[in-house]
Formats: structure tokens, sequence, C-alpha cells
């Protein structure tokens, strides 16, 4: 049950969590609360439990300094977080596709096969109530579901303490063809989703602002 120290813990951890701009490059982040921070991505929900994801956790010096030429949004968190996460997500996530089958059988420990009931429910959810026609749209959908990872790991980080700064400011097209080139993406598999840095701030934050809960919520009784 919850209770109001609880509540305030957590409305205070949305209170302190802020897009931050510098990082202390001096303060890591403890192993254990990476963990803690990584697993509570793993744990994260995605449609039919699909996973349609993969986290990179860059340390290599030489490719960060290559991606501030093509991630200019990401910078301030190549000089200073300590830890950068890119986040993948998978393409052509169908019936069709090795990933299911592996999720089905190796995972959820189900029998797969095409005609399944599981698998005909899935193939009509895409086809016919979400319209993920093409490549693109299925694309779009797998993105989608690793910002529920992503915000997973900054609600988690922050009430651990620790910063964090989401990042889409990136030049897409050449952060995937570098890093194909590198050997670290799968172009024909992945995309690149997102960004994010963790560590700690060097910088105070502003207060938020928002819109106010009557400007947003709607009851329907």
């Amino acid at each position: 049950m919850s209770t109001p120290e609880l509540r305030a813990q957590i409305i205070e951890a949305h209170q302190s969590r802020y897009a931050t701009k510098s990082f202390d490059p001096k303060k890591k982040i403890a192993e254990e609360d990476w963990e803690t921070i990584i697993e509570s991505a793993r744990l994260s929900p995605s449609s039919f439990g699909y996973e349609p994801w993969k986290f990179l956790l860059l340390n290599n010096q030489e490719i960060k300094d290559d991606l501030k030429g093509i991630a200019a949004g990401a910078v301030n968190s190549l000089n200073g977080a300590s830890h950068f996460v890119i986040a993948l997500a998978r393409k052509n996530v169908t019936i069709e596709s090795d990933h299911v089958k592996h999720i089905v059988e190796d995972v959820l420990g189900a029998e797969f096969a095409i005609d399944s009931p599981r698998s005909q429910y899935f193939d009509n959810f895409q086809k016919n109530n979400q319209q993920l026609t093409d490549e693109r749209k299925l694309y779009d959908w797998a993105s989608k579901q690793t910002y529920i990872a992503m915000a997973n790991m900054m609600t988690t980080a922050a009430l651990l303490g620790i910063d964090s700064c989401p990042i889409e400011g990136f030049n897409k097209a050449n952060v995937e063809k570098y890093l194909s080139e590198k050997g670290l993406v799968d172009l024909n598999e992945f995309g690149v989703s997102y960004m994010l840095g963790l560590g700690y701030r060097n910088e105070p934050i502003t207060p938020k602002k928002r819109q106010s809960l009557d400007e947003i919520l709607e009851v329907i009784d």
C-alpha cells in the first residue's frame, strides 16, 4: 500500500528530473545503480511482449569523439555523462520474423507456428488494427516502444538521485551509417531510436513549467 512518504518521493523524483545540459565528468554512476537502471529497461512492457529493442552502452572514447560531429544534441552528454546509451529499435517485427519466433519459443516458452491463434491475432493486430503495412510503419511502432524503456530508465535514475538527458538531436542517417561501418549495428535489423546520457549534473535546474492538470486531463463519467 502506498504511503504519503512514498507518494512524495515519487513526485520529488519527477520534479528533480531535468534534461541535463552539463554533466560532471568526475562523477561516475555506481555499478549497482547502473544495473538497476538498465534492469528497469529490460523489464519494460512491450506490445505482445516482443521486446523490439537493443541498448548500446558506449564506453569507447574514440567512438564518442566521432559521434560529436554527427550528433550535436549529444555533445554535452558525450563530454561529461557517466553512461551514454544508444537505443536501437528492431525493424520488421512480424509473425514472419526470426525475432518473434525467438521470443515466443526461447523467452515465453511457447510453441511457435505461423498459423497459431497467437500469431494470427498478432498479424491481425498489426495489419488491420494498427495498419502497420510497410517497413517504416513497423519501425515507428517499434521505436515508440523503446521510449517506454527510456522513460523507465530516466525515472529510475531520478529515484536514485541520478540525472539524465534524452537525446534526439542527431543526424539519424549519418549516425546509423557510422555505427554500421563500425560493425555495431546491422541496419537490416535495427535503426537508431534515441540516445540517453546518464550521470550527475554540474548545473542548477530550473523549476518545471507545465500545463495545469485540468488542461490535460478530461474525466469521462
